[in-house]
């Protein structure tokens, strides 16, 4: 099983880079990087010089992977939320019952991340921080309907599909699937923030409280209970 985990890699539109920076040791250490800097001085201060200064190597060879910062903001998001439906897909595929399945699947996408030893040159925890502090940054834009017809956002449009396969599992008359996956996503992220930002305006500061407050929301949209 370990071996098979580590022969896993998470598939990204090829319209968001120029070249693939899986397939050299310069492209890994551009993600790698490039997630660190990011993580340390936000994305307006992030360019792509600072980049190359921190690993010894042009600005023009990070061109050559990416055309633009906002692309490499997309490909790291992307990857993100592929990494968490991965993890997903194996975390629930054994589950028979609909409630345990959907009680799983929300634990994980709404828990704090940890690192991930499958991925070697990815820092999963600071690239969650990247995604709660970053994330509509890749979609709050003038171009959000062209690059979604381009299939930027895929990855992420379809593990919501998988949250709300669930969600009619546990109740096929509910009839905002979607809508209730999305807050879930969405607002978990905000969740987070606040917690590290605006500490007085949420009440999720204790280990799983997060959590618990999304499985308690959608269980009780869906007038069920979770088992356990």
């Amino acid at each position: 099983m370990d071996r098979l985990m580590q022969s896993i890699k998470i598939g990204i539109n090829e319209k968001l880079y120029l070249k693939d920076p899986e397939s050299t040791t310069l492209g890994k250490r551009i993600v790698e990087e490039g997630i660190l800097l990011i993580n340390e001085i936000g994305f307006e201060n992030f360019t792509f010089k600072k980049l190359g200064l921190k690993i010894k190597s042009n600005e023009s060879s990070i061109y050559r992977y990416f055309e633009n910062k906002h692309k490499l903001l997309l490909y790291l998001t992307s990857w993100y939320w592929g990494w968490v439906e991965y993890r997903l897909v194996f975390a629930t595929h054994n589950i028979q019952d609909p409630q345990e399945k959907l009680k799983k699947a929300l634990t994980l996408v709404t828990s704090p991340v940890k690192e991930d030893s499958n991925f070697t040159h990815i820092n999963e925890v600071f690239l969650s921080k990247i995604v709660i502090n970053e994330y509509s940054k890749s979609y709050l834009t003038k171009e959000v309907d062209t690059e979604n017809k381009e299939g930027y956002f895929v990855i992420y449009k379809r593990l919501v599909g998988r949250l709300s396969a669930m969600v009619t599992a546990v109740d096929e008359t509910y009839s905002y699937p979607s809508s209730l996956v999305s807050t879930v996503l969405e607002g978990s992220l905000h969740q987070h923030f606040l917690k590290d930002h605006f500490a007085s305006l949420t009440d999720c500061h204790q280990k799983d409280a997060t959590t618990n407050y999304f499985t308690e929301l959608v269980f009780n949209s869906l007038n069920k209970k979770p088992h356990g």
